[in-house]
This record gives C-alpha cells, sequence and structure tokens, in this order.
C-alpha cells in the first residue's frame, strides 16, 4: 500500500515528537538528583551482585541479597531517604556503571574499584574496603608465585581489574603469554577453575574466599601468591550529584567514627556467613582500619604510588 506524502509527513513528526518526548525523558531522569528522583518515584535502585560473597550475593530461592556492601547500601538509604521502598537489581561487572550513569541505578552496591578511568563516569563513595588481587588454585597446584604464570591458562571475570593486571603481569614477566579465560561472573569464572580448565582464578582476595567458603569443597581450594595490586572499593553513584554523595559520604563516615563499621565488617568477614556459616577469616587490616580513622576517596592508581 502506497503511502501519501502526507501520511508520512504525519509519521516522521509523530516519530520525531516521540523521539524528542523519549530524550526529554533521558535528560530528565539522569539531571534529576538523585534524592529527588528516590522521593517522586518512592523507591530507591540498588545495584546487587549475585555471586560475589562476601560483598554481594544472593541468598536462596527467593534471591534475597545479602553482603557487606549491600548492608552498607541499606544503611545509607535508611538515613538519607527512610520512607523509600529498596528495589534491588541484579547487575555484572561490566553493566554497573552504564546503569549508574543513565540513572537506571540510584546506587552500586558491588565489589566496584575505584579507579581514575571510571571516576570520569561515576563518583565513589568513600573507600570501605581495600582489596588485593590475589589467585585462587587447586589444593593440588604447584602455583605458589605470580613469576609462574606464564604459559597457564587464568579465569578472570569480564569488567574486573584482574583483566588488566593480568596483562600488566604478562608484560612484566616476558615469557610464554598467560591465556586469560573469561566468565560471565565470578561463578562461572570459579566453575573454570573447579572443572580443570583454568589453572588459577584471579580476584580480590574476599570474593575469592568468599567463592572458596561457599564451594562444594572448601578444603580443595587455597589462595596463594603475591598480590598483583591493591585496590580501593567503594559504593558508586552518578558523576552529576555532589548532593548525593556528600548524603553518602556523611553516614559511611559516621559509621566509621562510631566504631559501627568495624562492626559491619566483622559480621561479614570475620564471623560465619551465610549459606554455609563458615568464616572467611578476614580480620580488618592496618590500611583500612587508617581509612576508617581518615576516611578518603582516593582511586586506585594512588595504591600504586
Amino acid at each position: 500500500m502506497a503511502i501519501s506524502r502526507k501520511t508520512f509527513t504525519a509519521l516522521a513528526a509523530g516519530i520525531a515528537l516521540a523521539c524528542t518526548a523519549w530524550a526529554s525523558a533521558q535528560a530528565q531522569t539522569v539531571t534529576t538528583p538523585t534524592l529527588e528522583k528516590i522521593k517522586a518515584s518512592g523507591k530507591a535502585v540498588l545495584g546487587v551482585r549475585e555471586t560475589s560473597p562476601p560483598m554481594a550475593y544472593a541468598l536462596g530461592a527467593n534471591e534475597k541479597y545479602v553482603g557487606y556492601h549491600v548492608e552498607l547500601c541499606e544503611r545509607v538509604l535508611k538515613e538519607v531517604a527512610p520512607d523509600a521502598k529498596l528495589e534491588y537489581m541484579a547487575v555484572t561487572a561490566q553493566n554497573t556503571l552504564p546503569l549508574v550513569q543513565n540513572g537506571t541505578l540510584d546506587i552500586g552496591c558491588g565489589p566496584t574499584t575505584n579507579n581514575t578511568a571510571r571516576q570520569q563516569q561515576v563518583a565513589f563513595a568513600v573507600t570501605t574496603y581495600v582489596s588485593e588481587v590475589r589467585m585462587a588454585v587447586r589444593k593440588d597446584s604447584d602455583l605458589k608465585s605470580v613469576s609462574q604464570l606464564a604459559g597457564r591458562t587464568i579465569a578472570a571475570s569480564t569488567g574486573t581489574t584482574a583483566v588488566q593486571l593480568l596483562r600488566k603481569q604478562e608484560r612484566a614477566l616476558g615469557g610464554a603469554p598467560i591465556k586469560t579465560v573469561l566468565g560471565k561472573d565470578h561463578h562461572e569464572s570459579f566453575l573454570l577453575l573447579e572443572t580443570g580448565r583454568a589453572d588459577a582464578f584471579v580476584l580480590d582476595d574476599n570474593l575469592l574466599a568468599g567463592m572458596i567458603a561457599n564451594s562444594k569443597d572448601p578444603s580443595a581450594y587455597r589462595i596463594v601468591g603475591e598480590p598483583l595490586g591493591a585496590e580501593p572499593i567503594a559504593l558508586l553513584f552518578r558523576k552529576d550529584d555532589p548532593g548525593f554523595k556528600a548524603a553518602v559520604d556523611g553516614v559511611l563516615t559516621k559509621l566509621m567514627q562510631s566504631g559501627e563499621m568495624e562492626k559491619i565488617y566483622t559480621k561479614w568477614f570475620v564471623n560465619p556467613i551465610p549459606p554455609k556459616n563458615m568464616s572467611l577469616d578476614l580480620p580488618l587490616g592496618t590500611t583500612l582500619r587508617q581509612l576508617f580513622a581518615t576516611p578518603n576517596d582516593k582511586p586506585l592508581e594512588t595504591y600504586q604510588q
């Protein structure tokens, strides 16, 4: 059926109007201050991970989300938006930043490293954890040092800084290449190690400890080797909303100064945690204790100087 010029013009105008309205809505979503957006919608959207214990993970068939950073997000929102309903959205390392940028997420509660490149896209709260990137191996492995990684197959999760650290290590070794195989999330990456398709799995030490504690046989794995790097981990949110950052940092700083943050840390890193009620046995270290005393949001690069 032929379309008349008049009909075509009307259709084009309608499409243009719809696109303009969509763009306007998107702009409004992104530029409206987060606390105003939460108040207007009656809900706050938290970006959580499904397989990143003890920082953020799904627990049980009903997919209740728990973890150190999940609890911190909940504590923050209870203070800054007490009437808001909390809505949890499962995210990955790959899509967290875009979903924060476009306003889909009000706050990211996963284990996200704060670095200068990411600070161009989003804002980070004061550091609430400092991780060391190390490797998990099967207990019968001969791998004991990162100097042995040349020619090995190593698992890492897509979108994590471990990928860049492995490339840096490969250049430093200057020998046979490191074959990096990528899992879509930490569960899939750990499965590569568990099934023998990878010789090691490289990730933040706390997350490795959580994966091992919740595996079928925790005694079958070890965390070994010197750290590939130390990384500041923090909650994150939109870059263009200094008021929301000030509110979040204010709550976190209060928790740190009152000693409550250390109690929350102990709950997730020292005490037994669900679902298997096993302890990660990662007591509060000197670096993080100092950050609790003098909070800051410095990026990864300051830890590499």
